[in-house]
């Protein structure tokens, strides 16, 4: 009986995990075009990047990990990945949300597209933050965890805001 919660711990690691990918890529993309599409666009292009990753990353698990003695894995287990791995696109609702309600308020694209970065960032410490506390970590070890997210979404604020703009 050992086995479900083992189960259930590897499926909460692979949504932490999924949610700080996504989180990225949101981040990714509201960096490099978020002032230069109108705000339908944006979200049109981080949902659907967002689904084509994410079937991507479990065909690619599924095939390439349950393939082994020659079998196709089951439905229920592609199933069972695709509803783990969901908070790989889910991870873009709160800095998309946040983005288009800035863009309602009379937002410029640049401002909308930083708090939309904001959000992104923010649900980076929370998703950092969440695994690290998972892992039982503390004090600085908790720290340094959460500083990577941190990390992460810095530079993508960096690159929006000093590449993109600057150099372009």
């Amino acid at each position: 009986m050992g086995q479900p919660g083992l189960l259930e711990k590897t499926d909460r690691g692979r949504r932490r995990a999924a949610g700080i990918y996504g989180a990225v890529v949101t981040a990714a993309i509201i960096a490099a075009v978020g002032e230069q599409l109108p705000t339908r666009g944006v979200v049109v292009a981080v949902v659907v990047t967002l689904l084509v990753y994410w079937v991507a990353e479990q065909y690619a698990e599924l095939l390439g990990e349950q393939t082994a003695g020659g079998h196709l894995p089951t439905w229920r287990q592609v199933r069972a990945g695709l509803a783990a791995t969901w908070p790989m696109v889910g991870a873009s609702y709160v800095p998309l949300l946040a983005l288009f309600l800035a863009r309602l308020a009379g937002a410029s694209p640049l401002t909308a597209a930083n708090v939309g970065l904001a959000a992104a960032l923010l649900l980076l410490v929370y998703h950092g933050w969440s695994a690290a506390r998972a892992a039982h970590l503390a004090g600085r070890s908790l720290l340094a965890a959460t500083s990577v997210a941190v990390a992460l979404g810095v530079v993508m604020i960096v690159l929006k805001d000093v590449v993109l703009i600057h150099l372009h």
